[in-house]
């Protein structure tokens, strides 16, 4: 390959993967990004704290299943975790309009 083939062939590569990358970023911009422990249809969501060890967060369709499942994770993971399960108490709660 000579020199001058190679600048012709260097010249098309930079704009080439600069339009793949627009078009890339493009297609994913439309997207709105959701919370990943989010589940479908649960509105609420709650996190439940001990004064030792693991808590637990949890979603719900209305703030009182969301609270017991989170309070329920607490003790699960409080216990799993060698913390204190009998302390755990919500300490944030709230359902999010959408």
């Amino acid at each position: 390959m000579t020199k001058t083939a190679a600048r012709q062939c260097g010249s098309w590569v930079l704009p080439c993967l600069l339009a793949i990358s627009l078009a890339l970023t493009a297609g994913c911009s439309g997207k709105h990004s959701r919370d990943p422990y989010q589940v479908a249809g649960s509105n609420c969501y709650a996190k439940s704290l001990p004064t030792a060890g693991e808590g637990g967060l949890a979603w719900g369709a209305t703030l009182n299943i969301a609270q017991k499942k989170s309070m329920d994770n607490c003790m699960r993971y409080a216990g799993r975790s060698g913390g204190t399960p009998n302390t755990c108490q919500v300490v944030v709660s709230e359902c999010k309009n959408q």
